[in-house]
């Protein structure tokens, strides 16, 4: 592949121009968002070039192809947060241990062959007991704190691995992962429910399956399959992946109840699950803050930018 000054020599004065690139670098997607030297973003753009699809030697090349229709400096400044630094990446980034504030250096340069890619990924941190790992969202909660300094609590971030992380005094000091999100997609795509679960969301089953998850985690199992007994023995079963959902999440908020409860509880994730998350929290007395995931991730990777 040519050197990416080559790709932009004969583009047009119209062509987009950032200072510089902010990277998430998830599993299944690439974002990209071209910044201006005051750090604003000056547009955006993404690809299914995830992590989970890309050998090591394909994440360059996955790049470029994104970034073709921007005009970039010469050795662009390119930050990036995700699974872009797991060992299966581009480049391993080494962990920063908890307790600590988010961003943790020594950042990790990737091993571009093209001179003018300048590529610095944000390290992940790890807890040692109980043993858990992340990626991706330190950089968010690093934006989180940018945003608001002073906040102290839970930061939960929903997704197909949610985290439940305790922030006091701008540290990370101590953080759960459940799988939750992974398990119902599990569920859902390879188990006799797959039979039963349709699209339609009820919100008055899902917040009486957070109960009845809370109350008897241990008997998920068993519900789960009622569900499949009620679709075939009674007048279908509406609600069930509502109820599936609520389940679920209701043994996670059992679980991690030491965590949440009684304290603020801030909510970092994509719109629809993260609603999800609140309605479930609310139906247990506690009010938690929405806050704009894709704003905490761009407010991150600057405070890394400047960190370089």
């Amino acid at each position: 592949m040519p050197p990416l000054a080559a790709w932009f020599s004969d583009m047009g004065d119209a062509l987009i121009a950032p200072d510089w690139i902010a990277l998430d670098w998830g599993t299944t997607n690439l974002r990209a968002w071209a910044m201006d030297a005051a750090d604003t973003p000056l547009a955006e753009a993404g690809s299914g070039d995830g992590m989970g699809t890309l050998s090591r030697d394909a994440f360059e090349p996955a790049l470029k192809r994104l970034l073709a229709e921007w005009r970039l400096p010469p050795q662009a400044c390119i930050v990036a947060c995700g699974m872009v630094g797991a060992r299966q990446g581009w480049t391993e980034a080494a962990y920063g241990r908890v307790p600590c504030p988010p961003l943790q250096k020594p950042f990790t340069r990737a091993p571009a062959a093209d001179p003018g890619l300048d590529v610095w990924i944000v390290p992940g941190l790890a807890q040692a007991e109980p043993a858990d790992v992340m990626r991706g969202e330190e950089t968010q909660i690093a934006g989180l704190l940018a945003q608001d300094s002073d906040f102290e609590g839970i930061v939960c971030l929903p997704g197909s691995h949610t985290k439940w992380v305790e922030i006091s005094k701008g540290r990370i000091e101590r953080f759960r992962t459940a799988m939750t999100g992974e398990i119902f997609a599990a569920i859902a795509d390879h188990t006799v429910l797959r039979h039963t679960l349709g699209e339609v969301w009820d919100e008055g089953a899902f917040v009486a399956a957070v109960a009845d998850g809370m109350a008897a985690p241990q008997d998920l199992a068993l519900r789960a399959f009622e569900m499949r007994a009620n679709a075939l023995l009674k007048d279908g079963e509406q609600a069930a992946r509502a109820r599936l959902s609520g389940l679920l999440i209701g043994a996670e908020l059992q679980a991690t109840r030491a965590l949440w409860q009684d304290r603020p509880v801030a909510l970092l994730g994509a719109p629809k699950l993260a609603t999800h998350y609140a309605s479930a929290l609310e139906s247990q007395g506690t009010t938690p803050q929405l806050r704009d995931a894709e704003a905490c991730t761009l407010a991150g990777l600057t405070a890394a930018k400047h960190r370089i």
